[in-house]
């Protein structure tokens, strides 16, 4: 583990992904004040963009635009909990990161993966929330936005998994070391 001067400068370093991992829990959090104070108006937006092409997207066939609405505020609930999710495990993600000290470099790629592949990934779901009544499939607003989730979800994965290698080799090369005035963690 590293000293605390060199644990500051480890979070200096990963300040940018601090920041996007605290603006990820911070979208979520406002995701859900705006649902808890305008869900209704929410809801009719969605139903207003649908309802522009009930003639050409789908065909007068209400029970699809139905289908499409319910799976959209699905989609906006999702970035909501998304958000949450990842913007915490982001925020712990670097925060040991910062206690591993791997180098410079490799603490601002993580940090940077993980706080925007967060905030990535739940706008993405938010943002398909809101094309797919027009678009009249959620399939289709899914896929105009693989842009968007593909690379953020990848970065926040593969910011995860080199976490995990980091940890790893942290603990196979610097083993804990038990106190010798302390229990030993074995009993004999």
């Amino acid at each position: 583990m590293t000293t605390s001067e060199s644990f500051t400068a480890s979070l200096r370093t990963a300040s940018l992904g601090l920041v996007l991992a605290v603006l990820t829990i911070l979208f979520g959090q406002g995701i859900g004040i705006v649902f808890g104070l305008n869900e209704d108006a929410i809801k009719s937006r969605l139903k207003t963009s649908a309802a522009s092409v009930r003639d050409t997207v789908y065909k007068g066939d209400d029970a699809a635009i139905k289908a499409v609405l319910d799976k959209s505020w699905g989609y906006m609930q999702r970035a909501h909990l998304h958000a949450g999710g990842m913007g915490t495990t982001a925020l712990a993600l670097i925060v040991l990161v910062g206690l591993i000290g791997p180098s410079r470099l490799v603490t601002i790629a993580v940090s940077v993966g993980l706080g925007a592949g967060g905030l990535g990934y739940s706008i993405f779901w938010m943002w398909a929330g809101f094309c797919a009544p027009v678009l009249g499939s959620t399939g289709l607003a899914k896929e105009s936005l693989r842009w968007l989730a593909m690379p953020s979800s990848g970065a926040f994965v593969a910011a995860t998994i080199a976490v995990l290698l980091l940890l790893f080799v942290s603990l196979v090369r610097r083993p804990p070391t038990w106190s010798s005035t302390g229990p030993s963690p074995i009993s004999e």
